[in-house]
């Protein structure tokens, strides 16, 4: 499955704007990750990918947090591949680089 070059979407889920672009050049199953280009809606959400890689340097001493931290991404933002959106993802953004998984299926809660 080749996905180098394609460009993935981020979304705001409050108010649809644009948060960023993902242009995929390095697929590594099931990672892909590419260059980011922040969108207008980038500067709101930063903090929530902020937080969320700084607990995901310490995810053994606080899982629980890490995992509110990533609720937070997913509850502010939505994941859009070429063929639409995508029900469940985990995205890391830090400066110009986004690396994310995703499922097409909802996870069980």
């Amino acid at each position: 499955m080749g996905f180098t070059d394609e460009i993935w979407h981020v979304v705001s889920r409050h108010d649809a704007q644009p948060v960023g672009d993902i242009t995929i050049d390095e697929a590594d199953f099931p990672w892909l990750s590419g260059h980011f280009t922040p969108g207008p809606g980038f500067a709101a959400v930063k903090p929530l990918f902020d937080r969320e890689l700084s607990l995901l340097d310490r995810v053994s001493e606080e899982p629980h947090a890490w995992e509110a931290a990533c609720d937070d991404v997913v509850r502010a933002v939505a994941l859009v591949s070429p063929d639409g959106p995508v029900p469940e993802f985990l995205l890391h953004i830090r400066d110009a680089r986004a690396w994310f998984r995703w499922s097409d299926t909802p996870f069980d809660a």
